[in-house]
């Protein structure tokens, strides 16, 4: 019996990419799969088109798979409600969440707009969101669930001229924690992959330096087809013990994110003032500081 076999799964941002390659896996494990993706423009803009969602639903059922196209929009809650109404209605049930979908407005700090901010975190992270919490009832009511949300390194790590895309990819940690927290009584698990891939979401990524070029190659060999077996096996019965937790996958790798928790601490009992602060407590933290400059390298990490 096929990993996923009886169970239904909507992946936003399926049109292609990393989504479309976790939405035919999903397939090929043996699910029902609702290809949402409303067609626009990596930054959101222009025109949406059907025909991304429907190549993927093609692939699908060239493949013997089953699958029904949605082209609503993640980024507000009536169009997300209407997400998961077309899982309900084309197969009467909801068991797995991928929230995929996601735009790019990258931009400087100091010159960001505050459109530039709102369209990014709109999708990103209040859609994952939004498609979370109309399937929540849903999954409450079986008594089980799976949700996969796609994280970043520019969130865990760090990134130039994406405040607003870092920002909603950590906050979609934090959400994923929270899920995973509130509703693990109902048998219902919520986890992060942050992936590695060339894909039109990291075709952005600037290359004018030698290290800079040299980091885009490094990617361009991460296809994002190496992304779905670990999407597929989060949203399985085999990861029922698994919750709350952050992943990445690189090429042919699979790393456990650490989690914020304490790296040093300093006690005075007579409490602190402003002064001791900096003559005392911050000599002795500031050994446990990270630079500023996205160390850890995420390319330098080696295997087990």
């Amino acid at each position: 019996m096929s990993m996923l076999e009886g169970k239904v799964a909507i992946v936003t941002g399926a049109g292609g990419g990393i989504g479309r390659e976790i939405a035919l896996a999903m397939a090929l494990a043996g699910a029902k799969v609702v290809v949402n993706d409303i067609g626009a423009s990596l930054t959101g803009l222009g025109e949406s088109s059907a025909t991304p969602g429907e190549g993927t639903k093609a692939i699908i059922e060239q493949r013997g798979g089953v699958a029904v196209t949605d082209t609503n929009s993640v980024a507000e809650w009536d169009s997300a409600k209407r997400i998961v109404a077309t899982a309900i209605e084309a197969f009467g049930r909801v068991d797995i969440v991928v929230n995929n979908a996601g735009i790019l407005r990258d931009q400087i700090f100091h010159k960001m707009t505050p459109e530039e901010w709102r369209a990014v975190i709109d999708v990103h992270l209040n859609g994952g969101f939004y498609v979370s919490r109309a399937a929540a009832e849903h999954f409450r009511a079986q008594g089980a669930g799976a949700y996969v949300h796609m994280t970043s390194t520019s969130g865990l790590v760090g990134n130039f001229g994406q405040a607003n895309y870092a920002a909603a990819k950590l906050g979609i940690v934090a959400l994923s924690k929270s899920i995973a927290l509130d509703m693990q009584r109902f048998g219902v698990r919520s986890n992060c992959i942050a992936p590695f891939a060339w894909s039109r979401m990291t075709s952005s990524i600037p290359a004018e330096t030698p290290e800079q070029q040299a980091r885009v190659e490094k990617l361009k060999r991460m296809t994002p087809e190496k992304n779905a077996p670990l999407a597929v096996f989060l949203a399985s019965d085999a990861a029922s013990n698994v919750t709350g937790q952050v992943f990445a996958a690189r090429n042919n790798e699979i790393f456990l994110f650490s989690q914020p928790r304490p790296v040093r601490s300093l006690h005075r009992g007579e409490g602190w003032t402003p002064e001791l602060i900096a003559e005392q407590a911050m000599p002795a933290l500031r050994a446990g500081f990270l630079p500023l400059d996205r160390s850890p390298d995420v390319f330098s990490w080696d295997p087990v």
